[in-house]
């Protein structure tokens, strides 16, 4: 009980600012709960992508209600790499875990991964490098491709590397950004699941967990989709900043522990 009202609570929060954000909430979710350590790295990427799953649910409801459009060809294509992405994510990470004897470098290559797109993200936003305008499905299905493999892979719905490449690539504003990465989430999260359901199944979880899980889900996904309605752009940019210095800092406080 002590452990899913701490889910639930951890849960809520990094979802409504996942949701504002365009990150997703997994990124601050999977090392929360990793510094928890209360379950195992599989649990716990599990967990971390139901919760996103269900927040890119609720989150695109609320903004579609809102008035907020985006363009079907370029949704559509991008989410067919995502789901082609996810898919191939989840692979690689079931093969991490059936391949190495030690869950530890599983998640330090997690934690490694994620500590880049961290990075990038951050000095992307921050500086406000050079953006392309690239057209054409093979670039669409591209970006998410990677993304959906990341997002999969690292456990993290996707982060700040999804909003980070849409506007690298495409040029998109942000606020836009956040919603089309929320729908990428969406998506490749989608494959993941599908992937579990079809494959290992879901036996090796608690399942009575996700009463939390999904709960906290849905109200974090309509509070953050609510707020960031009425928040500026720069505003949304300076959360986005601040959530990746946190998250890294979790992650790099992780990964010593790990390590040391």
């Amino acid at each position: 009980m002590e452990k899913g009202i701490v889910y639930f609570l951890v849960i809520i929060l990094a979802n409504t600012v996942g949701a504002i954000s365009g990150m997703g909430g997994g990124v601050i979710i999977k090392p929360v709960l990793d510094f928890i350590a209360a379950d195992s790295v599989a649990v716990v990427s599990f967990y971390s992508s139901v919760a996103v799953f269900v927040m890119s649910i609720t989150s695109t409801m609320r903004q579609v209600r809102g008035g907020m459009t985006v363009q079907g060809k370029f949704l559509a294509w991008v989410a067919g790499g995502s789901i082609f992405g996810g898919f191939l994510g989840n692979h690689t990470f079931e093969f991490f875990l059936n391949n190495f004897s030690d869950e530890w470098l599983v998640q330090m290559i997690q934690i490694g991964l994620t500590i880049i797109t961290l990075l990038f993200a951050l000095f992307y936003n921050h500086f406000h490098l050079r953006k392309f305008q690239l057209t054409g499905i093979f670039w669409y299905f591209i970006c998410g491709g990677i993304l959906g493999f990341l997002s999969s892979l690292l456990g993290i719905g996707g982060g700040p590397i999804n909003v980070s490449l849409l506007i690298f690539m495409f040029g998109v504003p942000i606020k836009k950004a956040t919603v089309y990465s929320i729908c990428t989430i969406f998506f490749s999260q989608l494959a993941k699941l599908m992937t579990i359901a079809f494959t290992s199944g879901f036996g090796r979880y608690d399942l009575s967990m996700l009463v939390y899980v999904v709960l906290a889900a849905v109200i974090g996904g309509f509070v953050g989709a609510k707020v960031s309605q009425v928040i500026s752009p720069k505003r949304v940019s300076q959360i986005f900043e601040a959530v990746i210095l946190l998250v890294l800092l979790i992650n790099l406080y992780n990964g010593f522990y790990l390590f040391f």
